[in-house]
């Protein structure tokens, strides 16, 4: 099986780049947030889809 160029080569570009310290990540609400909202939207105000925004857009 032939390799596409040496394997002395191989890892060269990530020793070179150069590390960069992780940040701190803001935590998300989670899977119970967004299916609480969807099920709002779909079953308790019987919006189809695309009428989720409905606040946010109007026609003029």
């Amino acid at each position: 099986m032939p390799t596409h160029g040496s394997l002395s080569k191989a890892g060269k570009v990530r020793m070179q780049t150069p590390k960069i310290e992780t940040t701190a990540k803001k935590n998300s609400a989670g899977p119970r947030v967004k299916n609480r909202k969807l099920y709002h939207n779909r079953v308790e105000l019987c919006r189809n889809i695309g009428q989720f925004k409905m606040d946010s857009y109007r026609r003029r």
